[in-house]
């Protein structure tokens, strides 16, 4: 009797004790999240250095794009070795990065610093809280992922005043030295409470569903194996669609606001509003996901993006902050449901590696995203073109078809 109640005490400790590993995965997603606030710097370094807005713009594209390779690399790291380290290094990298930058004096330089040593410091530290929380969590997956990605969509609603307050203080460079200092400091106190969990964990009273049809079997795909599956590239081309027009509203929100007939007051509430809307929906759908399914909830998600892209052009005044705040949702939904659709199809022993390979697709879409807004931009100065929005919401409806047709892997 007394061994069963030790057991059992035993397994309410690992119960409780999970709960800091999400603690830990918020502490770095935060921090690594306040990368969206480069609008903060652009106009500064724009007149500081008198350098064009594109060459500036590309920074941040760059470094999404370097975060999202060096996912797969540290993905495969922390599989063999461990999230904490891994995580570890990353946030050290990440403020090197920025405190490298605070020494500016070229695009050359700020690209290396700020997007290369920066980005696959974000990178490093991304990927960690993902794969941890999965394995504590196959009870909860679609929660567990949207609480963990959620901080990192609130990063920028944190740190933009965090961000202003020390550029009017300090000034603009010395602005990304302090800021790397604060980031470093919670990434690395936030990767000590990353591990994962004994062999075999499973949390008390949950067992794992037994394989039905129409269901994922659960079983470990290596990333080799993964790949060479239709549902990784029909996973991989739809989370692409999703990110590129999350990713070209996110950049654009203002200026769309503004096309769109708001005030600079009301147009400026809409890059908050994408942020708030895209934390919450990163919670809301992982929660749905979790009842009604993944591919049903991608499903509704690619459907509201997908018409609400259609839409934007012809919404004015307030109207246009329900249509960003909208895509701004789903964009969350997307960050929330592949990460949890790469464990359940893939299994987990492989995880940092097989989503650092899905999450490329997010990379590409932040290039590909703001590209086609400023490369389909109306010949009307300050007027919005409905071509590059359109073309966003047709690849978001095809993404829905394409999901209607996914099903799990099965492994001989």
């Amino acid at each position: 009797m007394n061994s069963i109640t030790k057991e059992e005490k035993g397994l309410a400790e690992k119960e409780t004790n999970r709960w800091i590993i999400v603690l830990g995965a918020l502490l770095i997603q935060v921090c690594l999240g306040a990368v969206y606030i480069w609008s903060v710097f652009k106009a500064p370094l724009i007149a500081q250095f008198q350098w064009d807005a594109a060459s500036v713009s590309f920074t941040f594209s760059l470094t999404i794009l370097v975060f999202s390779i060096t996912t797969i690399l540290a993905g495969k790291l922390q599989d063999a070795i461990g999230p904490r380290w891994v995580a570890t290094g990353g946030g050290i990298l990440y403020a090197l990065g920025l405190i490298l930058a605070s020494k500016t004096t070229s695009l050359g330089y700020l690209y290396a610093t700020f997007a290369v040593v920066g980005g696959i410091g974000i990178g490093a530290g991304y990927v960690c809280p993902l794969a941890c929380c999965v394995k504590w969590f196959p009870d909860k997956k679609g929660l567990i992922t949207g609480l963990a990605v959620a901080g990192f969509g609130l990063g920028g609603m944190i740190f933009t005043p965090v961000a202003n307050a020390l550029r009017e203080s300090f000034g603009l460079l010395p602005a990304f030295a302090y800021l790397g200092i604060i980031y470093g400091v919670v990434v690395v106190l936030g990767a000590q409470l990353l591990k994962n969990p004994p062999a075999g964990y499973k949390p008390a009273g949950w067992n794992p569903p037994a394989p039905v049809a129409g269901k994922a079997g659960g079983a470990d795909f290596s990333t080799g194996e993964m790949v060479k599956t239709p549902q990784f590239l029909i996973m991989w081309v739809t989370y692409l669609a999703g990110a590129a027009a999350g990713l070209m509203i996110i950049a654009n929100a203002l200026p769309i606001a503004t096309a769109q007939g708001l005030s600079a007051g009301l147009a400026a509430s809409a890059v908050m509003i994408v942020s708030l809307f895209n934390a919450a929906g990163r919670i809301a759908w992982g929660v749905v996901s979790d009842k009604l399914g993944r591919t049903k909830t991608l499903m509704a998600i690619f459907l509201i993006c997908g018409l609400t892209m259609l839409a934007l052009k012809m919404l004015t005044g307030t109207m246009i902050l329900i249509g960003v705040a909208l895509v701004g949702f789903c964009f969350g939904g997307f960050l929330a449901l592949y990460p949890s659709l790469t464990a359940d199809y893939f299994g987990t022993k492989s995880y940092g590696m097989n989503y650092g390979t899905v999450f490329m697709a997010y990379g590409i879409g932040a290039v590909v995203g703001p590209m086609l807004y400023d490369l389909m931009k109306s010949p009307v100065p300050g007027q919005l073109s409905a071509v590059p929005l359109m073309v966003s919401g047709v690849a978001c409806l095809v993404g829905l078809g394409l999901i209607f047709i996914l099903k799990p892997p099965s492994k001989a």
